[in-house]
């Protein structure tokens, strides 16, 4: 799970970083060190260690007689998890919820087919405590998503493949901003039989199960946040 960093650095990165990500500084634009010292109330130092952090990330360039620049979204590193978190906290725009959908499409059905032949005592124990949690989290919005994550990060280490664990990130960011947006909406299906089917079909070793169970749930989540921007469109484009 990933969280805000903390402290005047953390704040920085994070205030600055969500501003590029929104587009408050176009691609190409020179930014200026010294106004973020004084708009933010923080030390020089504070502000060049964030900017060296965005730099990390592809956000950020600074060449000698031009100054700091705000880098070509190309070159952005979207899978970095800060970058996938402030793409969803605020308002994520159709396209950015379409790509996570087709992601989640790719590697989510792929997961569970392995899962369901490599699964061990200690995954199905975790995939059981997270959909316990989620049954017990009732309308409490917040319980529930932490809950659902927790489900799904379950499923990808069930498959014993290191790398197909490190989408978590991925899966981690659509999931939140889906659930934030239905939950918060008040607006979904019950996704516990469907999370159920899936458990029984990891747990009964049935690959070709397991992949419809996932296919369902994915179908559902579509269709819950569907209906909720039909009556509340997203933007279709970053600025």
């Amino acid at each position: 799970m990933t969280h805000p960093p903390k402290g005047l650095h953390g704040q920085a990165v994070e205030e600055l970083g969500r501003r590029i990500i929104r587009g408050d500084y176009p691609p190409g634009s020179v930014v200026d060190p010294v106004g973020f010292e004084t708009e933010l109330g923080v030390s020089k130092t504070v502000i060049r260690e964030a900017m060296r952090v965005l730099a990390s990330k592809g956000l950020l360039e600074s060449k000698q007689k031009r100054g700091t620049t705000i880098r070509p979204r190309a070159d952005w590193n979207l899978l970095d998890s800060d970058l996938l978190r402030w793409q969803g906290s605020s308002d994520p725009t159709d396209g950015f919820l379409e790509d996570l959908a087709e992601v989640r499409a790719i590697v989510e059905p792929a997961g569970a087919r392995l899962a369901a032949t490599r699964r061990t005592t200690s995954d199905l124990d975790a995939m059981r405590q997270s959909l316990d949690a989620m049954a017990a989290a009732g309308a409490d919005a917040d319980a529930m998503v932490e809950a659902d994550l927790a489900f799904h990060r379950a499923l990808l280490d069930a498959a014993h493949n290191e790398l197909l664990s490190r989408m978590e990130v991925v899966i981690e960011a659509g999931l939140r901003v889906r659930d934030r947006i239905v939950h918060g909406a008040r607006h979904f299906s019950d996704s516990i039989p469907v999370h159920r089917e899936l458990l029984d079909a990891v747990e009964a070793g049935d690959p070709d199960a397991a992949v419809a169970a996932v296919e369902s749930l994915l179908a559902q989540a579509s269709d819950d946040l569907a209906a909720v921007q039909a009556t509340d469109p997203l933007p279709k484009e970053l600025p």
